[in-house]
């Protein structure tokens, strides 16, 4: 998924969107390398040395991976994946940033 989330961030650049990533990789120093490999820019939380097992997981009830949520600015969970749907994830963020309104202009 590293690709396309990259390709989201780009894409969303002027958006309010974010990616926020959890990563159950059990040793923290290889993690490291792999976002540095990966170019992950975003923010991306350690699930800790129990991998996938860690609190993170358990707090959200991940049984799967990837696991995708889309929330919404209220805080509404409004879209859940467990797999790679990289459509069905690209129809909801087109639709759910369609209805957000665009920043406003700043003032002079």
């Amino acid at each position: 998924m590293y690709p396309h989330e990259r390709s989201l961030v780009e894409k969303y650049a002027d958006q309010p969107f974010a990616i926020v990533g959890v990563n159950s990789d059990d040793d923290l120093a290889e993690l490291a390398k792999v976002r540095e490999k990966e170019r992950i820019t975003w923010r991306s939380f350690w699930n800790g040395p129990q991998g996938t097992q860690g609190p993170i997981s358990k707090a959200w009830n991940v049984r799967g991976w990837p696991t995708l949520y889309v929330i919404d600015a209220a805080g509404v969970i409004r879209y859940k994946s467990v797999g790679a749907n990289e459509d069905a994830l690209d129809a909801m963020l087109a639709s759910l940033l369609a209805q957000t309104e665009p920043p406003a202009a700043p003032v002079k």
